[in-house]
């Protein structure tokens, strides 16, 4: 019989091999699928884990632009609230007042966006000037391009996978400042001197730089265009402040005689105290108008006026600023021009309106829908319509000679139309003032928007 080197039989030794193999291995069997289930588990927690981050991230955006959307409605409501014509802060309770509006249009803004499919749990509206925080009793300072600041955190984000190493749930949390800036005020506080606005939609009505409650004064002053009847009074007086004041509006072009600086015996335009109105020069429109209505489409001039003119620039203090007055037809006529397009504009009859019923002190409070309003039902309280509009202020420097004269623009009236005749008389109430003065030049920083009190979001410094 064949023998092994160690004395054993072939065959013995080959069988015990055999035994012994597998059971040497054996310790070896299922290591691989020990290491891919260890693998799996932690590819599975980085997945859970970036799912989580990817929505914490998202809820980060989400509160960021709920915050920037209640700080620039906020800011907006301190703009049309006209506050900020009263920069020495002689009505201390309007301001009180357009704040505690402020407040509330914050959160009803940040109660439309949600933040990780729910609402933020903590709004905190704050109001700042220079990034110093104030209470709307702060005295003058703050009248100057005042700011608010909104906070809004979502808390007890849901957890889709992380809960299991923390079942709190995590926050998300965003800040934005925004400011209502009236460049009326800015001369005192920019370093460059005053910052122009450049608004947007401007109606082609140019009227004369003074103000109908006294024709001596001047709506602002040339130099620094600051704002020379300051204060709110809802009256429609005009006196005590330029805010709340009402007048109608009288074309300089009467009724058969379309030439505004011939033969008439009021030019250059005045204003008449005794029965408040002033006369306006419809301008010189050049190119065609955006978001026009159906009803105000015959003529360049009625587009600009029932639509949104976008391409007429009216810059500030610049000697003729691409601004002329436009003499060559008659929109007093009846019928005509204005009253036609301004009618579709304001949806007459049946406009928007202003509540004077109302012991509000604020005329933001005061508007309501009017039964052709688009939007609303009629009588709603409403912060926004097509009567409030804005129109550019010229220096009076004499008489509008010749054909299409230039003149030089310094500032802008935000008023709300309440009405407009047959003849395009329109009447209208004063929201907002914004001056730059005639001396401001091209070089001059700029700020653009709709409104001749913009609003912006800031980074507080």
């Amino acid at each position: 019989m064949e023998t092994s080197p160690g004395g054993l039989s072939y065959e013995v030794a080959q069988m015990l091999r055999c035994w012994q193999s597998p059971d040497v291995r054996h310790g070896e069997r299922g290591v691989t699928i020990v290491f891919v289930a260890l693998a799996m588990v932690a590819i599975l927690a980085i997945a859970a884990l970036s799912i989580d981050v990817i929505v914490l991230y998202l809820a980060k955006e989400e509160a960021q632009r709920s915050a920037d959307a209640a700080a620039l409605a906020a800011a907006r409501v301190l703009s049309l609230s006209g506050v900020t014509g009263d920069p020495q802060y002689n009505d201390v309770s309007s301001w009180q007042e357009a704040c505690n509006q402020a407040r509330l249009v914050a959160q009803a803004m940040v109660n439309q966006n949600t933040i990780g499919r729910g609402l933020a749990n903590v709004v905190t509206v704050t109001f700042l000037y220079n990034g110093a925080a104030t209470d709307c009793t702060g005295g003058a300072a703050f009248a100057v391009n005042p700011q608010v600041k909104v906070d809004v955190t979502r808390q007890a984000l849901p957890n889709y996978f992380s809960r299991i190493w923390n079942r709190t749930g995590n926050s998300a949390s965003a800040t934005a400042t925004a400011e209502a800036f009236n460049p009326s005020n800015s001369g005192s506080i920019a370093p460059n001197g005053i910052i122009t606005v450049s608004p947007k939609c401007v109606k082609p009505w140019i009227v004369p730089n003074q103000d109908p409650s006294n024709p001596a004064n001047k709506f602002v002053g040339l130099l620094d265009g600051s704002i020379q009847n300051k204060g709110i009074q809802l009256d429609g007086s005009g006196i005590g402040g330029v805010i709340g004041e009402t007048f109608t509006l009288v074309s300089d072009c009467r009724t058969g005689n379309p030439n505004c600086s011939g033969g008439l015996t009021d030019n250059p335009p005045t204003a008449n105290s005794a029965t408040h109105t002033l006369d306006y020069v419809p301008a010189l429109v050049a190119g065609t108008a955006g978001a026009v209505p159906s009803c105000a489409v015959a003529t360049d001039y009625q587009q600009a006026t029932g639509g949104c003119d976008q391409s007429t620039v009216y810059a500030c203090g610049v000697v003729g600023g691409g601004v002329q007055a436009d003499l060559t037809f008659d929109p007093g006529k009846p019928n005509g021009e204005t009253s036609t397009a301004t009618q579709c504009l304001i949806h007459q009859p049946g406009q928007d309106w202003l509540d004077s019923a109302s012991s509000a002190r604020l005329l933001l409070e005061r508007m309501r829908a009017g039964p052709n309003n688009p939007a609303v039902t009629s009588g709603t309280s409403i912060t926004s319509s097509n009567s409030i509009v804005s129109l550019p202020i010229y220096d009076t420097p004499g008489q509008l000679l010749g054909s299409n004269p230039p003149v030089t623009i310094v500032g802008f009236l935000q008023v709300f139309i309440n009405n407009v005749d047959s003849n395009g008389n329109v009447n209208v109430t004063v929201l907002n003032v914004a001056g730059c003065s005639n001396t401001a030049t091209t070089s001059t920083p700029t700020v653009s928007g709709t409104s001749p009190v913009p609003v912006r979001l800031i980074t507080p410094q």
